[in-house]
């Protein structure tokens, strides 16, 4: 039989274990994403030295560390930045212009509709080949685990890193 001491020690023992449960999860970090509606008039659209960018999404979903959603509009002539590569995986969604798009060496132009997916650690890049400014949308996830993998390996050496991005092949 327990007795009443007992029985307190089981009470306060359990007490903290969830409030160390609920300290664990308030220092994990953000929030899980939940389902959301968003007007594209309710973004705020903040200017950059090539066109503008609206950040649309940034946060742990229930299934990935990391969903990021934004739009960037690139005016003509203009490139987002020289080719790169990062772990994660993305899709570029073209809603309006005319895109010269590099993926993994391949160089093509693309239209309103076309959609670009850059594998992990592929080199890519867009430019803005148009008369008009090209705005599209990038959808990009981190799967779980990778975070903490890209942070450890960010810390090591990087003898990797020093190669440089591919010749486009047209």
């Amino acid at each position: 039989m327990m007795t009443r001491r007992e029985g307190w020690l089981i009470a306060a023992a359990l007490g903290a274990g969830v409030t160390l449960g609920h300290v664990a999860t308030a220092a994990s970090g953000p929030e899980v994403l939940q389902s959301a509606l968003l007007e594209w008039n309710t973004l705020t659209a903040g200017p950059t030295s090539v066109g503008q960018f609206r950040q649309i999404l940034r946060a742990p979903t229930a299934t990935l560390d990391e969903l990021e959603v934004h739009a960037t509009t690139l005016n003509p002539g203009q490139s987002s930045h020289p080719p790169h590569q990062h772990p994660n995986e993305e899709l570029v969604i073209l809603a309006a212009g005319k895109l010269e798009a590099m993926s993994n060496g391949k160089t093509m132009v693309l239209g309103p509709g076309s959609v670009i997916f850059n594998a992990s650690n592929q080199w890519h890049s867009v430019k803005n080949v148009g008369d008009v400014p090209a705005t599209y949308h990038v959808i990009n996830w981190t799967s779980p685990g990778m975070k903490a993998k890209n942070a450890a390996a960010a810390t090591a050496p990087a003898a990797a890193a020093a190669s440089a991005a591919p010749a486009p092949k047209r």
